[in-house]
C-alpha cells in the first residue's frame, strides 16, 4: 500500500538568513521563473517605470530639467520647481513627510514598495534576471552551470552575460549621474571624455558598484544593506497587509499520491489479515482519515523555488521577504492544478488570518495619519507662501552711522539675493515709510541674473529731522517693472537724540 505523508507546521527558529549557509559560505539563490497573474502585473509596471526612468532626464521646462537634485551645486529642480540652499528647510519637511508617508504605509501595507517599485528590485527581477534567464536558463540550469567545470559553453555564456551586464550597469550609472547634474552635462561629458577625464573615472566607479551589485550582491542588498528592511522588524504588526500564507487552511501539509488516495476511498482489494479481503480495513480506514484532515498546502515547494530571498514564506513574516508575490503566483498555479480555491497565499494580515479580522484604524495608524496630516499642511503652506525672489538686508557688520557734510546721515548696507526662477529679474529699490536717498555703490546691477545669486551695497541717507532715535525702522520696496514685488526692512542706526 502507498504511504500518506503528513507534515505538521514547523516551529523551527532561523538565526541566520537564507543567503548564508550553515559554514557561512555565500548560499547563491537561483530562484525558478516566475509566472502568473501577478507576474504579468508587476513587469507591466516595471515597463512603465523604466519608460519614466529613461525618458525623465530629457524632459525640460525653460529649458532646464524637470527633476535634478544637483547636490554639488546645491541646486534641486523637482517636477520644474528650483529649490536653493535658502529653502533647505522645505526641504527638509518634504524629506520628513516622505519618511512618515513610508512609515505610514509600511504599517499599512507592509513592504509592498520593496517588491513593486524599488530601484534595485525593478532593475535586479526584471532587468537583470531576465537577462540571466534568457542566457543561462531557468533555476535548474543556473545551478548546473554553476556546478559544472570551465569549459568552451561556460565561458561563452558567462563573457556574454558579463558584457551584457556591464554595458547595462554603465547606462544606468550615466541616467543615474544625470539626475545629478543634467543629461545635458552627461551628454557633454560622452562628446569630449578626454576633456572630463574626473567625470568619467567616477562614472566607471558608478558602474563598477552597479555591475558587483546586479551581478554577484543581489538580494543580500535588500537584506544587508537597506535600512529600509530592518525597519520593517519595528514598523509591521499584525494588522499589516503583507504576502501571508494561511496557515489555518494550509496546515498540516503532507502529500499523498493518486493511488493512495484511491485505496483509502475503496479498500475492498486488501489482502490483510484483519478484513481477509472482505472490506472495512481498520489500517486504511485510518490512513483515509489522515488524509482527510491534511490542509490544502501538499508541500511542493513551489513557493520556495520561486522566492528571489531563498525564503518559505510558510514560516512567516521574514526579514528577508520583499513582497514580490512570485510566491503567490506560484502558489496558485498549484492550487489549480489539484482543484482547490487559490488565496492559500496571498495579501493578507496576520489577524485577518487567524482571527478573521479585517484592517482597521488602530491608534498606531491614526497617529501616523495626524502627523503625516500636520506635515503635509505645512508643506503646502511653506510651498505657497514660498517667494521667487529671496532677500537678505544686513548693514555692514562693524560700522554703525557716517556724518555726512550737508548734515545728513549715512548708513551702508549689503543687500544678498536669490533668483529661483528662470528668468532675470529688473529691480529698483525705494524708501516705503520714510523720506531719504538710496546711493548705490560703484556699478551695481540692479538685475538678478535667472537662477542665480547677486550682491550690492549702497548707502541710505535720511535727514536728521527723520532720525528719532537711535534705532529707525526702515521699509525697502523692490518693484519690477514698477510693480511691487517685495518689502524688505532693516535699521537705521543714528545719533541718539537728546530732548
Amino acid at each position: 500500500m502507498e504511504e500518506i505523508i503528513a507534515l505538521d507546521k514547523k516551529g523551527t527558529y532561523r538565526d541566520s538568513v537564507a543567503t548564508i549557509t550553515k559554514d557561512g559560505s555565500r548560499n547563491f539563490i537561483n530562484p525558478k521563473k516566475p509566472k502568473g497573474r501577478l507576474y504579468n502585473r508587476r513587469t507591466w509596471f516595471s515597463i512603465f517605470y523604466l519608460i519614466v526612468f529613461f525618458t525623465l532626464p530629457f524632459i525640460k521646462v525653460n529649458d532646464e530639467p524637470l527633476f535634478m537634485l544637483n547636490i554639488l551645486n546645491r541646486k534641486f529642480i523637482i517636477f520644474g520647481m528650483v529649490f536653493w540652499p535658502q529653502d533647505f528647510f522645505i526641504f527638509g519637511i518634504a524629506m520628513l513627510t516622505f519618511v512618515v508617508f513610508v512609515i505610514l504605509f509600511t504599517v499599512v501595507f507592509g513592504r509592498i514598495f520593496c517588491g513593486w517599485a524599488c530601484p534595485q528590485t525593478i532593475f535586479m527581477e526584471m532587468v537583470f534576471r531576465k537577462i540571466e534567464y534568457w542566457i543561462d536558463g531557468d533555476a535548474a540550469q543556473q545551478k548546473q552551470l554553476r556546478a559544472m567545470p570551465w569549459s568552451q559553453k561556460k565561458i561563452i555564456k558567462r563573457g556574454i552575460k558579463f558584457i551584457i551586464f556591464f554595458i547595462i550597469s554603465f547606462i544606468i550609472a550615466n541616467f543615474f549621474l544625470a539626475y545629478l547634474i543634467s543629461m545635458d552635462e552627461v551628454l557633454g561629458y560622452i562628446r569630449n571624455p578626454s576633456a572630463h577625464v574626473g567625470t568619467l573615472i567616477s562614472l566607471l566607479i558608478f558602474t563598477t558598484v552597479f555591475f558587483f551589485v546586479y551581478w554577484w550582491f543581489r538580494e543580500q542588498a535588500c537584506i544587508v544593506v537597506c535600512p529600509y528592511g530592518r525597519l520593517q522588524g519595528v514598523l509591521l504588526d499584525k494588522n499589516s497587509i503583507v504576502v501571508a500564507y494561511d496557515h489555518k487552511r494550509g496546515e498540516p501539509r503532507g502529500k499523498i499520491s493518486k493511488q493512495s488516495k484511491k485505496n483509502a476511498e475503496k479498500d475492498d482489494d486488501c489482502k490483510c489479515t484483519d478484513c481477509k479481503g472482505n472490506g472495512g480495513c481498520k489500517d486504511l480506514a485510518a490512513k483515509f482519515e489522515v488524509y482527510t484532515k491534511l490542509g490544502d498546502c501538499i508541500d511542493c515547494m513551489a513557493c520556495v523555488r520561486v522566492c528571489p530571498t531563498g525564503i518559505d514564506i510558510r514560516n512567516g513574516t521574514q526579514l528577508e521577504c520583499v513582497n514580490c508575490t512570485a510566491c503567490v503566483d506560484a502558489c496558485d498555479a498549484i492550487m489549480t492544478s489539484i482543484n482547490k480555491p487559490e488565496g492559500l497565499i496571498r495579501y493578507a494580515s496576520e489577524n485577518s488570518i487567524t482571527n478573521g479580522v479585517q484592517l482597521r484604524l488602530t491608534t498606531r495608524i491614526k497617529g501616523y495619519i495626524a502627523v503625516l496630516t500636520l506635515l503635509l499642511s505645512l508643506l503646502v503652506f511653506l510651498l505657497v507662501s514660498r517667494t521667487d525672489l529671496d532677500a537678505r538686508l544686513m548693514r555692514t557688520a562693524g560700522m554703525t552711522y557716517t556724518s555726512l557734510p550737508n548734515g545728513r546721515i549715512s548708513n551702508l548696507y549689503n543687500l544678498k539675493l536669490a533668483n529661483k526662477t528662470h528668468k532675470d529679474i529688473p529691480f529698483t529699490l525705494k524708501l516705503e515709510n520714510i523720506n531719504g536717498e538710496i546711493q548705490l555703490i560703484g556699478n551695481s546691477s540692479l538685475t538678478v541674473k535667472k537662477e542665480d545669486y547677486s550682491h550690492l551695497q549702497f548707502f541710505v541717507n535720511l535727514n536728521r529731522s527723520e532720525i528719532k532715535g537711535w534705532k529707525t525702522e526702515l521699509q525697502i520696496g523692490m518693484y519690477e517693472n514698477n510693480k511691487k514685488i517685495k518689502t524688505i526692512k532693516a535699521t537705521f542706526i543714528g545719533p541718539e537724540i537728546y530732548n
